[in-house]
């Protein structure tokens, strides 16, 4: 256990940084990059359906509101980490022994989805 305390010892310190609130023009930046013709998330939204959804003002405003508050609280909510994986396997494989032979599909909420790409774009 000391050798772990020492590890952790010469860790240097990171100042906290500020979080600054999400603007409008982000999550309209954000968004306006995705393909409308891509899969549904786990929730059944579409990119098209959230483009629609974030035109309006009000639903900007809470969608912004969530996002900030998960971030304030540090929190991500359950529901943004419920996924649903699809397994496909690879054609004309002689043994599926291995990891590498199939392909995996992750669905997950596109609320979640546009929310990590507007923080992803701040970093």
């Amino acid at each position: 256990m000391k050798f772990v305390t020492e590890l952790l010892e010469e860790i240097p310190n990171k100042s906290v940084t500020h979080w600054t609130l999400f603007s409008k023009e982000e999550f309209k930046s954000s968004i306006s990059k995705y393909n409308n013709a891509l899969t549904p998330g786990l929730d059944k939204l579409s990119w098209r359906h959230l483009k629609v959804i974030i035109n309006n003002n009000t639903c900007l405003k809470s969608v912004i509101n969530i996002a900030n508050i998960c971030i304030y609280l540090g929190y991500w909510l359950l529901h943004f980490k419920m996924l649903t994986l699809i397994i496909i396997l690879k054609p004309n494989k002689v043994s599926y022994d291995i990891s590498k032979i199939f392909r995996l599909i992750v669905l997950l909420n596109m609320l979640s989805k546009l929310i990590g790409k507007a923080i992803g774009e701040r970093l």
